[in-house]
């Protein structure tokens, strides 16, 4: 799939909700370091993901079969085991730890990939308030 076409660029990026759907940011494809990466932007902070994390979080969903939580964390903050959060950051993923490349802004996977695989067509998210969860259609 080419993510460029369907996530968008700098200048015409997808524009998501948190899972809760209380805040709103952007999502889009670039390049850096000769890397194509993930760029998250919620309001003036911005985040970088492993683009590989869409491939890999849709397999591991699959795999897993069922609903599993979302929390989301920053990257000081320990996440809960056998949660999106605890996967994106785990030495037993695909990449053998973290999918978000901004030290310091390396978390809350649980948080703004969710929505982006929703949107994909590749997910389902729950949208309460807090606690929800994600499933890989």
């Amino acid at each position: 799939m080419n993510y460029e076409e369907t996530i968008g660029t700098a200048e015409n990026p997808i524009v998501l909700k948190t899972p809760s759907l209380s805040s709103e940011y952007t999502m889009h494809v670039a390049e850096k370091d000769g890397k194509v990466i993930l760029v998250c932007t919620v309001k003036s902070t911005i985040l970088h993901y492993d683009i590989r994390i869409i491939k890999d979080l849709h397999d591991m969903l699959k795999k897993h079969g069922d609903w599993m939580l979302l929390g989301s964390k920053d990257e000081k903050v320990e996440a809960k085991e056998g949660t999106v959060e605890f996967w994106g950051r785990s030495p037993e993923n695909p990449i053998g730890g973290w999918y978000g490349l901004k030290k310091g802004l390396r978390g809350r996977v649980g948080m703004y990939i969710p929505p982006l695989m929703e949107a994909l067509g590749l997910a389902e998210v729950e949208h309460n308030k807090r606690n929800n969860s994600m499933k890989g259609i």
